[in-house]
């Protein structure tokens, strides 16, 4: 493993080179292992970082965020969202990527919260770690296609990429009304191309394997990570932020 994650790691970095192309640059945090991946990558690659984290008053991204970085102790920067503005938003949101796909309207809030403290700091440059989930086996849909063999696995890895690169689009959209750009670089083709050349038992290990994106933890846990990162399960930014609770509570007012 330790030969894959070291070509992991110049991927990664080649990826973000090619993406990243300013030294001051914001990265959306949450403290998971996918986000302070890409947080200590950057870092050690020389970019001027500031981590960005959003959600709820005392949510758990925002807690586990700040824990994180006690420990990185990186720029870090917090939006907390604003309960009483939040349906305003998020009809605005709805509005302007025109879906009823819950999942997208809740990340374009997210990335909105986002952009909108990027662009309070005078960032215009945003990276995330979108692509790791869907390329390394992190959704709970690749135990299911398990037992069905590998076939099955690139089958559902295939869709979720397609998704993942229509839904950025549309985050992207939102970001504009701040003049942010988010950039994903690992989503850009010459990583893909790679990712899918990594063993799936390098991802993945049965339909029982509830942490899974095994080499993205060993490389995090090779480079300094801090171990309450790359050693721990965590929900999506969507969850971990309370925005999903925000939205079917809004839902449900009449």
């Amino acid at each position: 493993m330790r030969a894959v994650a070291t070509q992991l790691l110049e991927k990664i970095q080649a990826a973000i080179s090619e993406t990243a192309l300013k030294n001051e640059i914001g990265i959306a945090f949450s403290g998971g292992v996918d986000s302070t991946l890409i947080s200590k990558i950057c870092s050690d690659m020389d970019y001027e970082i500031t981590l960005l984290t959003v959600g709820f008053c005392d949510s758990h991204d925002v807690l586990f965020a700040k824990r994180v970085n006690s420990i990185l102790n990186y720029r870090h920067r917090v939006l907390e969202i604003e309960p009483e503005s939040f349906s305003f938003v998020a009809s605005a949101v709805n509005k302007k990527i025109n879906t009823e796909n819950l999942s997208w309207n809740e990340n374009c809030i997210a990335f909105y919260y986002v952009s909108k403290l990027a662009s309070e700091l005078n960032l215009d440059t945003v990276i995330t770690a979108n692509g790791i989930d869907e390329l390394f086996c992190g959704y709970n849909a690749y135990r299911e296609a398990f037992p069905d063999g590998e076939d099955k696995i690139h089958e559902v890895m295939n869709t979720k990429l397609d998704n993942e690169v229509e839904m950025m689009r549309a985050v992207n959209l939102m970001a504009s009304e701040f003049d942010v750009i988010i950039q994903q670089p690992l989503l850009s083709q010459p990583f893909v191309d790679f990712a899918k050349t990594i063993p799936i038992s390098e991802k993945i290990r049965g339909s029982e394997d509830l942490f899974r994106k095994h080499i993205v933890r060993s490389l995090a846990k090779d480079i300094g990570v801090p171990e309450i990162s790359y050693n721990k399960r965590k929900k999506a930014l969507q969850y971990g932020s309370r925005i999903h609770k925000a939205m079917l509570k809004s839902r449900r007012i009449p």
